[in-house]
C-alpha cells in the first residue's frame, strides 16, 4: 500500500461526517458521500451537518457528493454506513468499477441475515480489495469537535495498518495499528449488545452496582466468545474491546445504551425500533451473537437475555431474576 493522499467517506451521518473531518485534519484530500442531497448541500454551503451534528461548524475543507463514482477511486475508502446495509453499499461500490484502495469498515455489528462478520461480507462483495476495520471508544460529537480520541485500526498486515493510521492521525485523533481484524470486529459488535443491558439497568433504576457488574460480566462474555473465534487477547482488552465496552456501557451518548435505557423505562423494543431515530446496532446483533456463541459452545447469558428482551419474550424484571438465579459458579479457574 502506497501513501494515502485521498480518502472517500461513504456515509453522511454523524460518524461518517466526524471521520471525514478527522481525515481532513490529518491533511488528506477528503470527499464525503451522503445519500441525502440536503446533507450534501449543508456540508458544501453551510459547512455544517445540522441533522446529525447540530451546532457544529466545520473549520476543515470538506467536500461532499451524492455520487459514489466521485469517491470510489480514492486511495482509501471509509465505509461508515450501518452494519445491516454494508452488503448493499459494498455492491454499489463494486458497480462503479473504480475501487482500488483498501475499504475500512467503520460500522460495529454483525450481518443479521447471514450471521457473518462484515469483513466476510466484504470478501464476498468486493473480492480482491484489502479490508480494514476502525473501531474503539469514540463518540461522533467528540471526534467532530476535535476532542482527544484513540481508536484501533486493523488490517491484514502491519504495513497496511500503519499506513491507514498515518493517514488518519492528527493531534486530536490517535489510531493504534493492529493485524487482528477479527478481534476488532467482535469487540465492536458485542459491546453494542451489552450496552443495551446496562442501559436497561439504569432505566430501571437498579443502581450503579448492578451496572458495574453487568459491564464486568459482559466483558467476560465478550472475551470468551472472542477467544473461541480466534481473536487476540490483547485486542479484546484493548481499545476496540474493553475500551469501547466501558464507554458504551456508561453513557447516554451511546445509542445502544439509550435504547436499553428506554427498555428499562418500560418501552417495548418494537416501539423503539418502529419509531426510527438513531439506529441501535445491538438490537440487530443480539440474536446473531447468541447464535455465534452456540456455534462455538460459549455461554453468553447477558447477550441471550438482551436478545429475549428485544424479541419481547422477557421483561426487564424477569431478565434480572433470570440472571440472578443462575447456578453459582466460580469467577476464576481452579475452583
Amino acid at each position: 500500500m502506497g501513501a494515502i493522499r485521498s480518502i472517500g467517506v461513504v456515509g453522511g451521518g454523524a460518524w461518517g461526517t466526524a471521520l471525514a473531518l478527522t481525515a481532513a485534519r490529518a491533511g488528506r484530500e477528503v470527499r464525503l458521500w451522503a445519500r441525502d442531497p440536503g446533507t450534501v448541500s449543508d456540508i458544501r454551503v453551510r459547512r455544517q451537518n445540522p441533522r446529525y451534528l447540530p451546532g457544529i461548524t466545520f473549520d476543515e475543507d470538506l467536500d461532499a457528493t451524492s455520487s459514489l463514482d466521485e469517491i470510489a477511486d480514492a486511495d482509501a475508502i471509509l465505509l461508515v454506513t450501518p452494519a445491516q446495509t454494508t452488503r448493499a453499499m459494498l455492491a454499489a461500490l463494486k458497480q462503479t468499477g473504480k475501487v482500488r484502495g483498501p475499504v475500512v469498515l467503520c460500522a460495529k455489528g454483525i450481518e443479521q441475515s447471514s450471521g457473518k462478520l462484515l469483513s466476510k461480507v466484504m470478501s464476498e462483495e468486493l473480492p480482491g480489495i484489502e479490508p480494514g476495520v476502525l473501531s474503539g471508544p469514540s463518540f461522533a460529537d467528540d471526534v467532530a469537535k476535535g476532542l482527544p480520541t484513540a481508536v484501533t485500526v486493523a488490517a491484514n498486515s502491519a504495513k497496511s495498518a500503519l499506513s491507514l493510521c498515518e493517514a488518519l492521525q492528527s493531534p486530536c485523533f490517535r489510531p493504534y495499528a493492529s493485524i487482528d481484524i477479527l478481534g476488532a470486529q467482535i469487540g465492536g459488535a458485542l459491546k453494542n449488545v451489552l450496552a443495551i443491558a446496562c442501559g436497561a439497568v439504569v432505566g430501571r433504576k437498579l443502581g450503579a452496582s448492578a451496572q458495574a457488574a453487568l459491564t464486568a460480566r459482559g466483558f467476560a462474555e465478550l472475551s470468551r466468545l472472542g477467544t473461541a473465534m480466534g481473536a487476540q487477547g490483547e485486542t479484546l482488552t484493548g481499545l476496540s474491546g474493553l475500551g469501547d465496552l466501558v464507554l458504551t456501557c456508561s453513557s447516554s451518548q451511546s445509542r445502544n445504551f439509550s435504547f436499553g435505557l428506554r427498555l428499562g423505562e418500560g418501552f417495548m423494543a418494537s416501539e423503539l425500533i418502529s419509531a426510527g431515530g438513531k439506529l441501535a446496532e445491538g438490537a440487530y446483533s443480539a440474536r446473531v451473537a447468541v447464535k455465534l456463541a452456540s456455534k462455538y459452545d460459549v455461554e453468553v447469558p447477558i447477550c441471550d437475555t438482551v436478545a429475549k428482551m428485544i424479541d419481547e419474550n422477557l421483561t426487564i424484571d424477569d431478565a434480572l431474576n433470570t440472571l440472578m438465579a443462575r447456578p453459582l459458579k466460580s469467577e476464576t479457574t481452579g475452583l
